[in-house]
């Protein structure tokens, strides 16, 4: 029996499906993006389960919401306990590697993968955590302002290109390496930092887009109270941005966008040339959107369309050429990899935890799966209580304990202009969305859990900066006397090893 697929996980920081060509938008590239789309499934209400990295991160690895496994932050440690895709497609047979960055704060930077081939490009200790207790105090050093909009523009190199250029690198080598040492299956995740701020692109990316013609945002500020709260937090106040610098931030944020989809490009040629590629199931998403000036609005930590929808393409053997209108989430995904590991009949491992994710494969793979949702929570900087979210059909809701409920028809309202929470029309289906909520979620012991859990880091991460620091900072493993030609082998071995084809195959 042959084996099961490899997978391929490609996925971007803070890319919003509706600032791509692949989504529709007339501007934007991203051809590379487009072509999967079009010979694979795109899913086009697809949602993080957090509009923040971290936990949306350790959420989408684990299958579960972000609250069950105390994932509230961009501080928060992610506990080694808790099982990852990784590990449970070690234990089915897969080889495990991540390229590129996947924000774990704490000691485990590896959770369930074999090996790791870049550091991370974030901190990984409990600095960025923020204070319920005081959730009207900025914290400058971490906390995002409008600077990153005011400074948008061109460089010759940033550490974000730098460290992306890195990641595509060595992932194209392991590819390779792969099908030299003829691996399979294996698993790989390739994670970029584009085109997440700051928003500073090179030059021949800035100049695939005419500047006059970048769009400004298409709505207005909201007067809501968490968009109010964001505004403040997001310091906007004062000192207030032009259209030229909402313009110069678009700009160079489409140009990232086009960067990135570049590096989509460099990965799926990398497992054509190595006769992967139609062995391979390949998954383009990312960890949340970027508000990109929608709303008045900027990054993300909301769960308004352009923050909390993420673009997920499926392309691979199997699958056809679909769109995929029903809700899903990045929790679905790791039981989706167990689906597509399990077809060669090999068995499943039973979950070392509930799952809160629901496998797509059979919607990717052209089979109706009616009765999709879902689910996000919000428990970071900018509030002081859980926010909550449920898609399902055509409706989000949006409940948080200090304000008044948010619900939109995101199908026929995309940019959420009309709240319809008070409607006398929607007035059942809002206290039916508003019963669920209390039923489903635990706001105040959740709060009191999130506290308690900052207090805790907070602790600690002052305690770390006194005396010699121990750093929990990824290094990655190198051998040097394991690389190239050296004496430990004879030249003409290595040169049947390392390369693909090896001689002998090449005609």
């Amino acid at each position: 029996m042959p084996e099961p697929p490899n997978i391929v996980l490609i996925m971007a920081d803070q890319l919003a499906p509706q600032f791509t060509g692949a989504y529709g938008h007339p501007l934007v590239r991203t051809p590379h993006m487009e072509a999967l789309a079009v010979n694979g499934t795109r899913f086009n209400s697809a949602y993080c389960n957090s509009p923040l990295c971290a936990p949306s991160r350790a959420s989408f690895m684990t299958g579960q919401l972000p609250t069950r496994i105390d994932a509230y932050d961009n501080g928060s440690e992610f506990a080694a306990s808790v099982p990852t895709f990784a590990h449970y497609l070690r234990m089915m047979g897969y080889r495990t590697c991540l390229s590129g960055r996947m924000h774990f704060v704490g000691p485990d930077q590896l959770h369930g993968f074999e090996e790791r081939l870049t550091t991370d490009v974030y901190p990984v200790d409990f600095a960025w955590t923020p204070d319920w207790e005081r959730p009207d105090e900025r914290i400058a050093k971490w906390f995002h302002n409008m600077d990153a909009v005011r400074q948008a523009g061109v460089a010759a190199t940033t550490f974000q290109f730098e460290y992306d250029e890195e990641t595509a690198f060595l992932a194209r080598r392991r590819i390779f390496e792969y099908a030299m040492d003829r691996t399979v299956p294996f698993a790989m995740t390739v994670s970029f930092i584009h085109p997440h701020d700051p928003y500073v692109t090179r030059p021949e990316w800035w100049d695939l887009y005419d500047h006059a013609s970048v769009d400004l945002p298409a709505t207005g500020p909201a007067e809501d109270p968490h968009s109010k709260r964001l505004e403040a937090g997001i310091d906007m106040a004062s000192k207030p941005v032009t259209d030229g610098q909402i313009r110069n931030a678009r700009h160079a944020y489409y140009a990232n966008t086009s960067y990135f989809d570049s590096l989509v490009g460099r990965i799926v040629q990398a497992l054509r040339e190595a006769d992967l590629l139609d062995s391979t199931v390949v998954i383009v998403t990312s960890d949340h959107g970027d508000m990109l000036g929608e709303r008045g609005l900027w990054y993300k930590m909301n769960m308004f369309e352009h923050s909390a929808r993420v673009p997920l393409i499926i392309h691979g053997p199997g699958i056809p050429s679909q769109e995929i209108a029903e809700p899903v989430s990045l929790v679905d995904l790791l039981p989706t990899f167990l689906d597509i590991a399990s077809a060669d009949g090999r068995e499943t491992p039973e979950p070392g935890a509930p799952l809160d994710g629901r496998s797509i494969w059979q919607l990717a793979t052209g089979q109706p799966d009616p009765g999709r949702e879902a689910l996000a929570e919000y428990c970071g900087e900018i509030t002081d209580h859980p926010i909550l979210m449920i898609r399902r059909g055509a409706f989000k809701y949006i409940h948080c304990d200090r304000d008044p409920p948010m619900l939109y028809n995101v199908q026929t309202d995309p940019l959420e202009r009309v709240n319809l929470a008070g409607s006398p029309e929607h007035r059942e289906l809002a206290g039916s969305f508003d019963s669920e909520v209390a039923r489903r979620w635990d706001s105040c012991a959740i709060r009191k859990r999130v506290i308690a859990s900052q207090k805790h880091r907070h602790a600690v991460h002052a305690a770390t900066e006194k005396g010699l620091r121990a750093s929990w900072d990824y290094s990655p493993n190198r051998n040097p006397a394991q690389e190239f030609v050296r004496n430990t082998a004879s030249w003409d071995d290595v040169l049947h090893r390392m390369q693909y084809p090896s001689p002998g195959a090449v005609q």
